[in-house]
């Protein structure tokens, strides 16, 4: 076996990173501020003009850091020389060590269960092609409260047992509590069963792997004995909305860039995104035990966005965690429409936010201190995106209205005359488009001079792709930002955001939905761009990007969240990308079983009801709860149980609560008897 440890080596060359980064961030934002300060007519001397150069100098930074990230991403992949590559040095798939036991965990929470069992099947196939499939082990981990959605569940585990041969290899297990939500439910499988792996890889429930990438993750771990966790970087795939196809597009044309950049950056000191990574079980176990943070919810209590403070507790506790943006084979879906994205970015706003309260924490790395920030800035960004306009529309309106001050600084000798430079305005606009758009020019260009422009249709489609795509990143950008400054707002306001299953299939926005939540924005943006046209017209030109992209948040929200029109667009040869034009065999499969499980019929009887007639599920379920025949119970909960039974067999299981379900599906032996008792009265309720 190699040994691959950069756990010295990487130390030094990450410091000296580091700081060329910063030096490439703040000397350019402090030029850039002070290009503002004379843009300004005021020089910056008036409170206003100070907050503008303020916000913008904190904004031109922010957004300089994806530029500097994407070329330095560019330049490694250009040359295709990483010293700190793990797939490089661990090269192709070798036999695992028997010792080297590695469980893939797939966490559930009322999710569709063709979806899941499609990605599982089509996973579980191509790691058996690898001829290693006898060194993993998966778990179902269902944290699901839905009585129905349960036995769903577990009919869906049984199927894919008895189809897969997946007996003593493929698990299912349901918490009764979801004590800390998925990180919780991840802890638990660690203290129950953690102690038989060596290894394990965590899935979302819409991951897919391919066997090579699941047998090379090992391979890498098992070369790299300091390592605790390596991060892969999931490709999108599977979505057909507008919407989504353009999230597929930007994936996989400008994020290797980016990954490659944020590891050129990161090195040792990498994120975790909280699936599609292995993690070193007895590192994980010793030191990524979550606190509870003090105070109440939002910014207290369990820590939603948890990956990046368990990447931070590794590195403390003296593990490397990187990220392997060069392992193919690794791939996700994203969410279908706008607002489903919004309401997972309201969950991960105030997750971020909570890493305010762990940013001085004793015993963390500073990369993972500025992780936190980048994460924290990543929302908070879009807040001082709208204070910056709101400023800039206020000192515009205040030219307006007020006649010039030539003392602003109180009496003096001398007036400060007002002066506008309109030559430097122009300038800071050409930088700023350049720091945007360059990270897509270099990896546009990238795909052409590597020769992989056949992957996204051709050149031509690609570069069509690639305008169609800033024109509706154009449109979106200011809808999103406004999203992410109300989250900010009602985050630090004290609203919490509850947990939902995620939107995953292609449901589209319905019009009365999109006005809903888009609804305030439009009039808002209608009413803004006309008090601003009113009082200064030139500056309203500066400003009708954002007030239009608003206007049409309504119909671009529809109509990007329809298939219709993403179909439409991939028969044009717009969104292009490699997993349609050159599949991996993971995704046909993945492809083929999700159509399979799509056309099968529907069956008669699903959930609760399922349970209680059909003599399969109603075994199957009393043998995942464990039955107990031998068990004692006090008369007042053996009366309970019968009056479940009883209101069932009289109305039928739809006259239970989602409460009185979840008890009766917990209570086998009842389960049991109720099943008799309802065929022995025919198979119908007796009211």
């Amino acid at each position: 076996m190699k040994r691959t440890d950069f756990n010295r080596s990487h130390a030094r060359a990450a410091l000296w990173r580091r700081l060329l980064l910063l030096g490439l961030v703040l000397i350019p934002a402090t030029i850039a501020s002070q290009f503002m300060r004379e843009v300004l007519p005021y020089g910056g001397r008036t409170g206003l003009e100070l907050a503008i150069i303020i916000v913008f100098g904190v904004l031109f930074g922010w957004i300089s850091i994806g530029l500097w990230t994407s070329a330095i991403g560019f330049v490694s992949l250009l040359l295709g020389r990483d010293r700190y590559s793990l797939v490089r040095a661990a090269g192709p798939p070798r036999a695992i060590d028997a010792q080297a036991r590695t469980a893939v965990l797939v966490p559930v929470f009322a999710e569709d269960m063709d979806r899941v069992g499609a990605g599982l099947r089509a996973t579980f196939e191509s790691l058996a092609a690898t001829g290693q499939l006898d060194r993993f082990d998966f778990f179902l981990l269902s944290d699901t409260q839905d009585p129905d959605r349960w036995v769903d569940e577990e009919v869906a585990w049984a199927t894919l047992c008895r189809d897969l041969g997946a007996h003593g290899r493929l698990f299912y297990r349901r918490r009764h509590v979801n004590l800390k939500r998925k990180s919780g439910n991840v802890a638990d499988f660690v203290r129950r069963w953690g102690a038989h792996y060596r290894y394990m890889v965590v899935f979302d429930a819409d991951s897919v792997m391919n066997g090579q990438a699941l047998v090379r993750l090992v391979n890498m771990m098992e070369d790299s004995p300091r390592v605790g966790l390596i991060q892969t970087l999931p490709q999108p795939m599977g979505q057909h909305t507008l919407f989504a196809r353009m999230l597929q597009f930007t994936g996989h044309a400008y994020g290797p860039i980016f990954a490659a950049g944020l590891h050129f950056w990161q090195l040792g000191d990498g994120p975790f995104w909280g699936h599609n990574a292995i993690i070193r079980v007895e590192a994980f176990r010793r030191h990524c035990g979550l606190p509870r943070l003090p105070g109440r919810p939002p910014l207290g209590g369990d820590i939603l966005s948890h990956d990046f403070v368990e990447s931070a507790l590794l590195r403390s506790g003296g593990w490397t965690v990187w990220l392997a943006h060069d392992l193919p084979g690794s791939y996700e879906e994203l969410p279908p429409t706008l607002l489903a994205a919004m309401q997972r970015d309201r969950r991960w706003c105030q997750g971020n936010l909570q890493h305010l309260r762990l940013l001085f924490a004793e015993g963390l790395f500073p990369a993972h201190r500025a992780l936190f920030i980048n994460g924290i800035m990543s929302y908070v960004s879009a807040l001082l995106w709208l204070v910056f306009l709101l400023l800039s529309s206020g000192q515009a309106v205040w030219q307006a209205l007020t006649p010039p001050d030539y003392f602003p600084s109180g009496p003096a000798l001398f007036p400060q005359w007002p002066v506008w430079q309109p030559q430097w305005a122009l300038l800071l606009i050409v930088a700023t488009s350049v720091i945007l758009f360059a990270p897509k020019l270099l990896a546009v260009t990238l795909i052409v001079v590597q020769r992989r422009a056949g992957q996204f249709g051709g050149a031509l489609r690609l570069l069509a792709s690639a305008l169609t795509e800033t024109v509706l990143s154009a449109l979106l950008a200011p809808v999103q930002a406004v999203f992410h400054a109300k989250f900010v707002l009602f985050t630090l306001l004290g609203q919490q955001v509850g947990w939902g299953a995620q939107s995953r299939g292609d449901a589209s926005t319905g019009w009365r939905e999109a006005l809903r939540y888009h609804g305030f924005a439009t009039v808002f943006a209608g009413l803004w761009g006309l008090g601003v046209f009113w009082l200064n017209p030139d500056f309203f030109w500066w400003l009708l990007p954002v007030v239009a992209a608003l206007l049409l948040a309504i119909p671009v929200s529809v109509l990007s969240s329809r298939s219709r029109v993403g179909r439409a667009a991939r028969r044009g040869g717009l969104f292009l990308t490699p997993p349609e034009t050159a599949p991996d065999p993971v995704l046909v499969s993945f492809e083929r079983h999700l159509a399979t499980a799509g056309q099968a019929p529907a069956p008669t009887l699903r959930g609760i009801q399922a349970a209680i007639e059909d003599p399969a599920v109603n075994a199957l379920h009393a043998a995942l709860q464990g039955l107990s025949r031998g068990q004692r119970v006090s008369e007042r909960i053996r009366a309970e149980r019968q009056a479940l039974a009883d209101k069932v067999l009289a109305a039928g299981p739809a006259a239970l609560s989602g409460a009185e379900r979840r008890r009766l599906l917990r209570q086998p032996a009842v389960l049991l008897e109720l099943h008799r008792r309802w065929w022995a009265q025919g198979c119908r309720p007796t009211g």
